[in-house]
């Protein structure tokens, strides 16, 4: 039960960070968006993937970034890359 709610608690801040990065409305980012949905592009990918590593104080390799294209993967990858760590 409290893996389901770190998972959701790291969604929601995943969620809350894209729309802060891309100035965009929270509301209009779904837990199962896809990049190619919100229509970003490569800039914005790194954009998001910086603010996200100084938001959970990890580092996402390039080779995992460039795989990640939708919210539930780089919450996902970023699940697993905190587990690594902790």
């Amino acid at each position: 039960m409290s893996d389901e709610r770190t998972i959701r608690d790291t969604e929601t801040r995943v969620i809350r960070l894209i729309a802060e990065t891309q100035k965009i409305p929270i509301e209009s980012i779904g837990a199962q968006s896809t990049f190619e949905e919100m229509k970003f592009d490569s800039l914005d990918g790194i954009n998001i993937l910086f603010a996200l590593e100084n938001e959970f104080d990890i580092n996402i390799p390039d080779d995992a970034a460039r795989e990640i294209k939708s919210v539930p993967e780089m919450v996902a990858g970023i699940e697993k890359l905190l587990a690594a760590k902790g």
